[in-house]
């Protein structure tokens, strides 16, 4: 039998029976409830016409039914499109258009807007409609290898936003992997506050293959997380440097019980060394780094626990090593293979490496090369094969965790009255790792304040201006180009 994402999950959960499956507040349902309802679903989008491959728009808030609809659409056979509800309504339209989804599964008030832009059925739980008739066991599709099963949709470095496609055969080794690097053991119990349509999505179905427990908050909130950790004796967290240090400070001087802490995964960016040592000091080695991009989710490197130690800050300031399905390498601009030591982009294979960008096969063709994913990171790898990144190639800024590309919102700023010339770039912050600002050259009828209004109407609110510096003029590089490497340089604030 070919292994697919669907073939993981068709009859997996099954085994769990009444054991609790997810938890959000004071809502759970078991194993067995999780999988009566995901059929349900199944057999409903199966009926409005969805084929194995053909996409579904997940457009739902961090609730238990985001997970119910997760496990219909792997039983239908479908591809996920997940929407982050953080995105504005041109966004959102967007990446209905452009997958061409016939079928949502969505909350309000993403529901009203995939209604408004066409999306035949719009399916909301708890609505009339929600669920087909009751039937025993999953649907009977056939499903393979080389359907679609996912596209997720990433920002542009010239403002388009790109759906990465991901193949059912690729999806299940890459769950496969999540499982691998992060050890989950039996009696995991996994606290997940991000949102779903992220890496936090891949982590809960991981969590649910191994028959885990996974509670699921709307929202970060630290004095809430060390009331559930606690509570339910959790063993597994995953979270942004931002959300760490958060949880650190709530911390500070309670007594709150941690000790049922197994993993604390994080990624976006390194720890401070000075953090992990209180880290440490209050929560205990449980602290474990990935890195990966939506085309080859989560795991291309994985710093262990073991290489958590303060008294080594060469391997603190990487990313660690190869994942166990992947070959790592840095890459000249000529394609070839560097030594050790030697700067260049770094660049890996997997099995789980994207199929390609949806609609956009110049660009699958210049990202995916000769077999290998070029990231658009710059970066060295040292004799024992840690990978220390240096750069991002196409500047795109991580801020709390979240990924922002600069030219999507220069794009938007551009149209602004006002606004002669814009160059937006990331600069250090001490909460949220980075931070947007826009610096701009502007004309007599600029106005911040209207500015502002624009981003907020037309971009997600991690991705707007945090600030608006004023110049004269954009350094300019030696070959002509905006050099943001001085802006960045030049910022003096916070």
């Amino acid at each position: 039998m070919e292994t697919t994402l669907h073939s993981l999950f068709r009859t997996a959960l099954d085994r769990f029976g009444g054991r609790p499956a997810v938890r959000v507040g004071d809502a759970e349902v078991t194993y067995a409830e999780l999988v009566a309802a995901a059929n349900r679903l199944a057999r409903k989008l199966i009926a409005l016409g969805v084929a194995p491959g053909d996409p579904v728009a997940l457009m739902m808030s961090n609730r238990i039914e985001w997970i119910v609809a997760d496990q219909a659409i792997i039983r239908a056979g479908a591809a996920k499109v997940p929407v982050n509800t953080m995105l504005s309504e041109p966004e959102v339209a967007f990446i209905l258009d452009d997958c061409g989804a016939r079928v949502a599964l969505a909350d309000e008030p993403l529901a009203s807007i995939a209604r408004a832009f066409g999306v035949e059925s719009v399916l909301v739980p708890g609505d009339e409609g929600w669920q087909g008739e009751p039937a025993a066991g999953p649907p009977d599709v056939v499903v393979s290898g080389s359907d679609r099963a996912l596209i997720l949709y990433t920002g542009g470095t010239t403002g388009r936003q790109k759906g990465v496609v991901h193949d059912q055969a690729g999806l299940s080794l890459n769950l496969l992997a999540h499982v691998i690097e992060i050890g989950l053991q039996d009696d995991e119990r996994i606290l997940l506050s991000s949102p779903l349509p992220h890496s936090a999505g891949f982590l809960a179905q991981a969590g649910l293959l191994k028959g885990a427990r996974v509670g699921i908050e709307p929202r970060f909130d630290a004095d809430r997380m060390l009331e559930l950790i606690e509570r339910d004796a959790v063993t597994f967290l995953f979270l942004v440097p931002t959300m760490i240090y958060r949880l650190l400070d709530a911390a500070d001087g309670t007594d709150v019980d941690v000790t049922s802490l197994r993993t604390i995964l994080y990624g976006a960016a390194p720890i401070t060394p000075e953090r992990l040592t209180a880290g440490l000091d209050r929560f205990g080695p449980v602290f474990m780094q990935l890195y990966g991009q939506s085309e080859a989710p989560n795991f291309l490197t994985r710093l262990t626990r073991e290489d958590h130690d303060p008294d080594r800050p060469d391997r603190l300031q990487s990313c660690g090593r190869a994942a166990s399905m992947v070959d790592l390498a840095i890459l000249d601009d000529d394609g070839a293979v560097l030594a050790p030591g030697g700067i260049g982009e770094v660049c890996a294979r997997a099995p789980y490496v994207m199929t390609g960008y949806h609609g956009l096969p110049d660009k699958t063709a210049a990202t995916v090369r000769d077999g290998w994913l070029h990231t658009g990171d710059i970066g060295v790898l040292d004799d024992d094969g840690y990978l220390r990144l240096l750069d991002r190639r196409h500047d795109m800024v991580i801020s709390g965790g979240m990924n922002v590309y600069t030219g999507e919102v220069e794009n938007v700023l551009s149209t602004c009255a006002g606004v002669d010339r814009v160059a937006v770039v990331g600069v250090p912050h001490p909460d949220w790792g980075e931070a947007v600002v826009a610096f701009v050259v502007a004309g007599d009828t600029f106005d911040a304040a209207a500015t502002d209004g624009r981003c907020r109407a037309e971009l997600a609110a991690y991705k707007r201006p945090k600030a608006y510096e004023l110049v004269e003029t954009l350094p300019t590089t030696p070959f002509g180009k905006i050099d943001k490497k001085a802006l960045r340089a030049a910022w003096t604030r916070w």
